[in-house]
């Protein structure tokens, strides 16, 4: 499974970014995708996630400013991030479970891409 994210950059405290990730490959499913974070210095962490059902589940330090959504037909996942803070600075990571063969299921990893947040 092959995973592209696209949508990072640069803006002010207060702006909105969007972040876009797709998958491709072989697979026999997708269960979840979702975001992850890693700030410099930090590990990573969890975002968000959305199941194949759309459970969604945020992280206590964006809930109410950013927003998972999930295109199952097209293996797509989004983020939406408003209310930008500088503390949201990190790489951001897309990632999905997945269920492959013949090794079953396993977590991908999509290249980070950078989201900079200037006070």
């Amino acid at each position: 499974v092959q995973l592209q994210a696209s949508g990072g950059g640069l803006v002010q405290a207060g702006g909105s970014l969007r972040l876009d990730c797709a998958a491709s490959g072989s697979f026999v499913r997708i269960n979840s995708m979702g975001w992850y974070r890693q700030a410099p210095g930090k590990q990573r962490e969890l975002v968000a996630d959305v199941t194949s059902l759309g459970s969604t589940n945020y992280a206590d330090s964006v809930k109410d400013r950013f927003t998972i959504s999930r295109d199952s037909a097209k293996n797509t996942v989004s983020l939406q991030m408003s209310s930008l803070k500088p503390e949201d600075t990190a790489v951001y990571y897309c990632a999905a479970d997945a269920w492959v063969r013949p090794a079953g299921g396993m977590r991908f990893w999509g290249k980070g891409t950078l989201v900079t947040v200037s006070s």
